[in-house]
């Protein structure tokens, strides 16, 4: 808590039309993360920003202390230039913040900036006064549109995965897929048939865990089928060497995503 509270008082606030000219003039010196979710990341986020790593998984295994290779995990440039210290400012935002004084001890906010502190040196950390949402409201020509999470939730029911005959769970996949190692991401059906999803988290492979989930995109990606019921009587350790050696097949080349049916 006192730690927290010491970097709370060292945090500055700015303003979205300042961020705005940074953007505008400075760009390269400046390093906006991006603190929400990947899928709300996906469907919309400041131009250039870095989309942070803190899900629940990471958080579970630093046990509440990320680090700053857990949350930057595979944007080596921005790391290697974050400790050199070549960025004059970093700017956090999440959904909507309004300012420093609500942000809560166990946030995702605090979580970057703790790590933040402790591994760079003598660089300016600003919180972004509103978050997205008033950014994009004052200037939506410096952020980059997709999808909103609701169309997303709302095409989710009308989606090819329906044919996996397996109840969608809209609250569950609204999360985005999980990252568990750098190369390997645990999703479910309905991550599986997003392919802008796919392709914006270089996903080149996916271990489809499943007796009835169809392999959407075949001759775009690699696919491995487990063909296991989802239930908790199926015994599934007779597919534990082919699934590691798929896993290992492709672990030095891109990203993996696992499959299960919801």
């Amino acid at each position: 808590m006192g730690e927290n509270m010491v970097i709370m008082d060292e945090l500055c606030e700015m303003d979205c039309n300042v961020l705005k000219r940074l953007l505008k003039d400075d760009s390269a010196k400046c390093l906006v993360l991006d603190c929400r979710s990947f899928l709300a990341f996906s469907a919309g986020h400041i131009r250039s920003a870095v989309n942070i790593r803190c899900n629940t998984i990471v958080r579970r295994r630093a046990k509440g202390c990320v680090s700053l290779d857990q949350i930057l995990s595979g944007d080596e440039e921005v790391k290697a230039r974050l400790k050199s210290g070549l960025y004059s400012a970093v700017i956090l935002y999440d959904e909507r913040t309004p300012d420093i004084d609500t942000v809560k001890d166990d946030s995702t906010i605090t979580l970057v900036l703790n790590a933040l502190y402790r591994d760079t040196f003598g660089t300016e950390i600003y919180l972004l006064k509103g978050g997205y949402d008033t950014f994009f409201t004052e200037y939506p020509e410096f952020c980059l549109k997709t999808k909103t999470l609701s169309s997303f939730s709302t095409q989710s029911s009308l989606d090819s995965c329906s044919s996996c005959g397996t109840p969608q769970t809209l609250h569950h996949d609204q999360a985005g897929p999980v990252e568990i190692l750098p190369f390997l991401y645990l999703g479910s059906a309905f991550h599986a048939s997003k392919k802008d999803m796919l392709d914006g988290m270089g996903i080149s492979a996916l271990l489809n865990v499943s007796s009835n989930c169809p392999n959407h995109f075949e001759g775009v990606y690699q696919y491995k089928c487990i063909p296991v019921e989802d239930n908790h009587k199926e015994d599934i350790s007779s597919w534990f060497i082919e699934a590691i050696e798929f896993i290992g097949k492709f672990q030095f080349l891109r990203r993996i995503h696992r499959i299960y049916p919801k």
